[in-house]
């Protein structure tokens, strides 16, 4: 038996997935805890997983940085230097209080692995090299260790392909330096601190020095990279379909079958106004078709102002994945990873209207596959939404593609791969 520690930052989307690695590495027989914000304590506590609390306050602070209204939540170069000394706080300051919690959990735990969110730097920059522990960074569907093959992340930049997009794509690294910069030099003076010796490269490029990084996703869905170390390894999605305290979707078998069905969700935590399920509500109001509109685990739908609601548009604060998705025509989304991945598996063509951080990115590796479209929130109207989902459900390409993108998902193992590599790198073997 090994003893996994698993860090992570309390967002839902970076909780659920290690914890669908966790309940495999539970089944065969290992033993796993959790370092979180004290907002994932009920989820990962209810799956029966020990819990370790990260400081609440730093915690606060970290929701305000992203989620607190009029703050900076899309990156361009009007924002950069705003975003970086921002982003720095939230990653590079919080590293003490972590060292701090974590010094104390490895000694009570003992742990032969850290798996590490690949947000948070603790176990990368200090723990690994100080303890001696190896650390396996858990990368949420894309790598971010930079290459010639991915453009920088975040910026919402094309796939360098062409002369243009590649030269596009140098410039920006080549201007984006002074920000790597100042981020490794503040990760050296923490480093100091613990007496370890400075870094000589960028952060993200170290991260790639770790015995393994696994980028829970496809390399068909991260630009098809081969300028990768030789740590990285995609082991396919990683799912949590469903917490333990909520009940079966019964209610679905209730639902008309010989129309299409259709799934707008805004996520699990909100900042904006439900402006893509209002559009949803009024847009598809009446159509030949089943709209199933999902609030989010904050939100309870008697609190949203949707209009009207129509006879075919159903309105609930969930619904599981694992039963709902077979059965879609097409997916509405603001494009967290995990919803998007969960329905690229099922073969279901999307249609992503991206609202803030990673999300531009991934609308564009949905576009890149073909399996889906992208609609621009300012686009986002009743007639602007009506018509794209029209056009998907007109176009036989969208569901070829998504299905195509199903089909290399299905060549992963997902969190049986995944729990493979980590028994490996705890067994002291370079996984393979």
């Amino acid at each position: 038996m090994a003893r996994f520690l698993i860090t992570c930052w309390s967002f839902p989307g970076h909780v659920f997935q290690p914890l669908a690695i966790a309940r495999v590495l539970r089944e065969r027989g290992h033993e796993c805890v959790f370092y979180s914000g004290p907002r994932a304590a009920r989820v990962v506590e209810g799956e029966g997983f020990p819990f370790f609390p990260s400081d609440k306050e730093e915690e606060d602070a970290m929701y305000d940085f992203m989620f607190a209204p009029g703050q900076t939540r899309t990156v361009n170069w009007r924002t950069m230097l705003e975003f970086s000394t921002t982003i720095q706080r939230w990653l590079l300051d919080s590293i003490p209080h972590q060292v701090r919690d974590m010094e104390r959990i490895v000694a009570e735990f003992r742990p032969d692995v850290v798996a590490t969110d690949q947000n948070m730097w603790a176990p990368m920059l200090v723990l690994w090299e100080k303890y001696k522990i190896p650390v396996a960074v858990l990368a949420y569907f894309s790598c971010m260790i930079p290459g010639p093959d991915a453009p920088p992340f975040g910026l919402d930049l094309p796939r360098p392909r062409n002369w243009y997009t590649k030269l596009l794509s140098k410039s920006v690294w080549s201007a984006t330096a002074p920000f790597r910069a100042r981020f490794r030099r503040s990760a050296n003076q923490i480093r100091q601190r613990y007496g370890l010796p400075p870094l000589r490269t960028s952060v993200l490029e170290f991260t790639g020095t770790m015995p393994l990084y696994m980028v829970l996703g496809t390399s068909e869905f991260d630009y098809e990279r081969r300028d990768l170390p030789p740590s990285v390894r995609y082991v396919g999605a990683c799912l949590f379909d469903k917490p333990g305290h909520e009940k079966p979707s019964d209610w679905l078998e209730q639902l008309p079958k010989g129309q299409p069905w259709v799934h707008a969700s805004e996520g699990t935590v909100h900042v904006l106004s439900p402006f893509v399920l209002t559009a949803a509500a009024q847009g598809l109001a009446n159509l030949p078709m089943q709209v199933i509109l999902t609030t989010g685990g904050n939100r309870e739908p008697s609190e949203l102002d949707l209009g009207p609601i129509a006879p075919n548009v159903h309105v609930v604060r969930w619904v599981s994945h694992t039963e709902l998705l077979p059965r879609l025509a097409v997916m509405i989304t603001t494009g967290g990873s995990a919803t998007v991945q969960a329905t690229l598996k099922a073969g279901v063509p999307l249609i992503i209207v991206p609202t803030e951080w990673d999300k531009p990115d991934i609308a564009r590796r949905v576009v890149e596959t073909g399996a889906g479209l992208r609609l621009e929130p300012a686009q986002c109207t009743p007639q602007g939404l009506r018509a794209a989902v029209e056009q998907v459900l007109g176009t036989p390409s969208f569901r070829r593609n998504a299905q195509r993108m199903a089909a290399a998902f299905a060549r992963y193992g997902g969190p049986q791969a995944a729990a493979s590599l980590l028994e490996e790198l705890a067994a002291g073997r370079t996984p393979a």
